[in-house]
């Protein structure tokens, strides 16, 4: 199954999306894979009932940073500066 790194809180817990079943899995940071960061793509395996990070998919990872990018490229260029005058 696929998480996505939402969010940090508190500086040492985690919380993953797992979209699959709708539901926010959250561990300590220390068990994400080295270089994880929000918007990173992890696999996660369910066992007995809990769920464990099993690594990092990087390639889902890149594709993921490359479409939000381009979002961000295209919001940039629609905007039209703020509508607020500068003083």
């Amino acid at each position: 199954m696929k998480g996505i790194v939402d969010r940090f809180e508190d500086n040492d817990k985690a919380v993953i999306l797992l979209e699959e079943i709708k539901e926010e899995l959250i561990v300590d940071r220390s068990e994400l894979p080295a270089g994880s960061d929000v918007n990173t793509v992890l696999r996660v395996e369910e066992r007995d009932g809990e769920y464990r990070v099993m690594s990092k998919d990087e390639e889902q990872t890149d594709e993921q940073s490359g479409k939000s990018s381009d979002l961000m490229a295209k919001l940039r260029a629609k905007s039209k500066g703020s509508k607020f005058k500068k003083k």
